[in-house]
């Protein structure tokens, strides 16, 4: 699945000497994504036409309306729940929103996974929460972990949620915050270090020059 990056006037039958350039994957065979899907592609794309008129159109402005387009879909979603416009939501059946949550407008449910919201809890405008991500070494083959949101959190505008996270009982997430991993309880969360190189994405590859230490 990694391309060779062997340049284009070397012959096929030699070895390229090491570049210290990054694999490439292949992405035209790279997995599909409908193994996440667990309904019929009927379902998805029926799904897909009333997300766009119900839930993601600003005119539609009835939150009673797009709970019971979500519930009719599979949504588990309780009493008194706000649901406002221009939300998204790739898979309906794998959503469970606790009674009197508020979700609010722009918020995007990007759900290959299941996503799990207490009661009483709070994801405000423009907020993203992905359960999905790719095997990025390999085959950038699709992974996923749900989401699970306690009673009475707060999470603030923009904020980006991952995968695998927990997010703890009247926790609150500072504006544009991305949360990977476990929020607990009572606490107040936010982002103190700006964004920094983590690693390598191919260490076999990096390992050919030895790590490149010129700054962005």
């Amino acid at each position: 699945m990694l391309r060779d990056r062997r340049p284009a006037d070397s012959p096929a039958g030699d070895a390229a000497p090491p570049t210290g350039r990054p694999a490439v994957i292949d992405l035209s065979r790279a997995p599909g994504a409908g193994e996440a899907w667990d309904r019929p592609r009927s379902v998805v794309y029926i799904w897909a036409a009333c997300e766009l008129i119900f839930l993601v159109n600003p005119w539609q402005i009835s939150s009673r309306l797009r709970v019971a387009v979500l519930r009719a879909f599979g949504a588990e979603i309780g009493d008194g729940v706000v649901f406002r416009p221009r939300t998204r939501v790739k898979s309906p059946w794998k959503l469970h929103i606790g009674a009197r949550s508020w979700i609010g407008e722009g918020v995007w449910f990007h759900n290959q996974d299941h996503i799990y919201v207490g009661a009483d809890a709070v994801i405000s405008q423009e907020t993203f929460l992905t359960t999905g991500s790719h095997r990025v070494r390999t085959d950038m083959g699709l992974v996923t972990s749900p989401i699970r949101i306690g009673d009475g959190a707060w999470i603030t505008s923009r904020c980006m949620v991952l995968g695998g996270s927990r997010i703890g009982e009247s926790a609150l997430i500072q504006p544009m915050t991305v949360v990977k991993g476990t929020v607990p309880p009572g606490r107040i969360f936010g982002t103190a270090a700006g964004p920094t190189v983590l690693g390598e994405r191919f260490p076999s590859a990096a390992g050919a020059t030895g790590p490149d230490r010129r700054r962005p």
